[in-house]
C-alpha cells in the first residue's frame, strides 16, 4: 500500500516536470519573438475535416454579452432573418433543483477546453432562469463572446407531465423530448449536469461524422466487463448489447431521430419516436430503474442499426477506477469526458473526481492553465492515493496536459503570426 502510493506520488511529480519542461516557459505569456527572423515558414495546414450538418438558428445580442436567443417556448420561431454561424457546437443540459452550480462548472468546463463557439440549451425549472442569467452575465467577455444561449422551460409533449418529471431524477426525462423541442437543431451533444469536460468538445463533436446511413446516436458502454455489469445482472427488460448503455453523455443527429419509423414490441409497424415515448413508459413502467436511461436502453435493443458506441474514455464514472481500472482506453489515452455520478463531487468517497470539480470550480476565468488549475490539481491528487482511482493520476491528467500544450503552442503562433510578416 505505502509503495502503491509512493509510486503514484512519483508519477504526479514526474509528469510535472515533464509538462514544464515541454511548455518552457509557455506557461506565463508568450514569448517575444526573436529579432529579424528571415522569412519564417507557414505552418502546416491539417487537411480539411468534412463537418456535421448543423442547423441554422439566428444568434441575437445576449444580456451577458455573448450572442443568443433568449427564452422561448417549445415550437416557437424566432423571427430574426440573421444567419447564425455554421460552426456553432450545440450543447444541451437539463437542470432542476440544486444543480445550478453543477451545470455552470460544466458549462464553464465545456468553454476552457473548446475551440469552436458553442450553443447552449439549458432546459430548468422557472426559479432557475434567472439565476442562470445572472452567473452567465459575470462571466467575462473573453468567455461570452464564444457562446451563445437559450432557457427553457420544463415540458413534455406526450403523456402526463409530472409522472415524466418525476421519472428516476427530477426532469432528467426531458432528454427523451429533445429532438420534438428543438425542431430547429440538426445535432447535439446531451450531457448530465455531473459531467466535467477534459479536452476540447469539437473532439466528441466530429464522431458524428464517423456515423453510418442508419446511426443516429452514440453512447458509452454501461459498463466494461459484463459479468459485473447492472445490466447483465439485474435488468428486467430488454437492454442495449451485452451491458447496456450509459446515456449521461449522448451525442445526437435530431433529424434523424426525427424522420426514422423505430422498430418497437407494441406494434408490427414502425413508430416515430414522439409516437413511441409514452406507450413505451406505459408498457415498461413497472420494470425499470433507471428511468430515461432505461427506456433508451429498450429502444435500442430493438434498433441496434441506429446506435454509434463510443468508448468509455468519453463517459468515464467511477466504475471505472474504484475497484480497478478496467477502461482501456481512458488508460492508453486519458479521460476525455468525467461523468461524476453517485454525488461524487459533493462527498468523499471518490476524492480524484471531488479534486477535478473543485479544481475548475475555482479556477478563474483568464488565469494562467498552468499555475491555476493544472499545478493545483496535482496538489490534491497527492491526497487521493490512497483510493484506487487516485493511484492512477496520469489517467485523469493526460488530456488536460495535451489540451493545455495545445493552448500555449496556439498563442505562440497567433502571437508570432501577428507581429511578423511573410
Amino acid at each position: 500500500m505505502r509503495l502503491s502510493c509512493k509510486v503514484a506520488a512519483a508519477l504526479l511529480c514526474l509528469g510535472s516536470l515533464l509538462l514544464l519542461y515541454l511548455l518552457a516557459g509557455s506557461a506565463a505569456e508568450p514569448p517575444r519573438p526573436p529579432p529579424a527572423p528571415s522569412a519564417p515558414a507557414r505552418p502546416a495546414v491539417p487537411p480539411a475535416r468534412r463537418q456535421p450538418r448543423l442547423s441554422r438558428s439566428p444568434p441575437r445580442r445576449s444580456p451577458a454579452g455573448g450572442r443568443l436567443v433568449s427564452a422561448r417556448k417549445p415550437g416557437e420561431q424566432k423571427h430574426s432573418k440573421e444567419p447564425s454561424s455554421l460552426q456553432c457546437m450545440h450543447l444541451a443540459v437539463v437542470a432542476c433543483g440544486d444543480r445550478l452550480e453543477e451545470t455552470l462548472i460544466m458549462l464553464k468546463s465545456a468553454l476552457l477546453f473548446s475551440n469552436r463557439r458553442l450553443c447552449f440549451h439549458i432546459f430548468a425549472e422557472d426559479s432557475l432562469k434567472p439565476e442562470f442569467e445572472k452567473k452567465l452575465k459575470e462571466w467575462p467577455s473573453s468567455y461570452t463572446k464564444k457562446f451563445e444561449y437559450n432557457i427553457y422551460p420544463i415540458t413534455f409533449s406526450v403523456g402526463n407531465a409530472q409522472e415524466w418529471k418525476k421519472l428516476f431524477k427530477p426532469c432528467a426525462a426531458q432528454r427523451l423530448f429533445l429532438p420534438v423541442i428543438l425542431k430547429d437543431v440538426d445535432s447535439l451533444l446531451y450531457v448530465d449536469t455531473d459531467v466535467l469536460f477534459l479536452r476540447p468538445i469539437d473532439d466528441i463533436w466530429n464522431i458524428l461524422t464517423e456515423f453510418n446511413s442508419t446511426q443516429l446516436a452514440a453512447m458509452a458502454p454501461e459498463h466494461e466487463i459484463p459479468k459485473i455489469g447492472w445490466y447483465s445482472r439485474f435488468a428486467r427488460h430488454p437492454y442495449y448489447g451485452t451491458t447496456g448503455v450509459n446515456s449521461g453523455v449522448m451525442l445526437m443527429n435530431l433529424t434523424r431521430i426525427r424522420n426514422t419509423q423505430f422498430k418497437n414490441s407494441m406494434i408490427p409497424s414502425g413508430l416515430s419516436w414522439e409516437e413511441m415515448l409514452y406507450p413505451l413508459y406505459q408498457k415498461y413502467k413497472n420494470y425499470i430503474t433507471w428511468g430515461d436511461q432505461d427506456l433508451l436502453n429498450i429502444i435500442f435493443y430493438f434498433n441496434p442499426e441506429c446506435l454509434y458506441v463510443f468508448p468509455c474514455q468519453w463517459n468515464y464514472r467511477p466504475d471505472h477506477c474504484m475497484y480497478g481500472s478496467n477502461c482501456k482506453g481512458a488508460e492508453e489515452e486519458g479521460v476525455s469526458i468525467l461523468h461524476g455520478n453517485r454525488g461524487v463531487y459533493h462527498d468523499d468517497k471518490q476524492p480524484t473526481f471531488k479534486a477535478l470539480y473543485e479544481v475548475i470550480r475555482d479556477f478563474p476565468f483568464e488565469d494562467n492553465l498552468f499555475q491555476s488549475l493544472y499545478y493545483p490539481l496535482q496538489s490534491k491528487f497527492l491526497d487521493t492515493v490512497h483510493t484506487l482511482c487516485g493511484r492512477i493520476p496520469q489517467v485523469f491528467l493526460k488530456q488536460i496536459e495535451k489540451t493545455m500544450k495545445k493552448v500555449y503552442e496556439n498563442r505562440v503562433i497567433v502571437y508570432l503570426g501577428a507581429n511578423h510578416r511573410y
